[in-house]
């Protein structure tokens, strides 16, 4: 499977492939048309209850990666479809989060390469 992470501010690139955003909310300052996006995928994003209570702090990441992963069970047909389509093609999976390595789309694509 072909599975990369970009921040949703970065720009397009055509060796994107598939692009998804995991976000729950949509980013702030972007407009729909410049995301570039071949679909949003919210229902796949962490709960608002916990991401909030993540609030993105590096120190509880480890219990956020454990209580997400615990949400996506609930989704198996949405883990499905991303992997079958990373297997067809370059998924790319869009967060807006500052933190480039402490986000829900490094949860994620370790779920979908198991």
């Amino acid at each position: 499977m072909d599975i990369q992470i970009k921040r949703i501010y970065e720009d397009a690139s055509k060796n994107d492939g598939f692009r998804v955003l995991i976000d729950r909310i949509w980013p702030r300052g972007l407009s729909k048309e410049n995301a570039k996006l071949d679909e949003w995928m919210k229902d796949i994003a962490p709960s608002d209850e916990l991401r909030k209570w993540f609030d993105h702090k590096e120190e509880r990441f480890d219990a956020f990666s454990k209580k997400y992963i615990n949400e996506l069970e609930n989704h198996p047909d949405l883990i499905k479809k991303l992997q079958k389509t990373a297997s067809q093609k370059r998924l790319t999976l869009l967060y807006g989060a500052k933190d480039e390595k402490h986000n829900q789309a490094i949860v994620l694509k370790k779920i979908l390469l198991k």
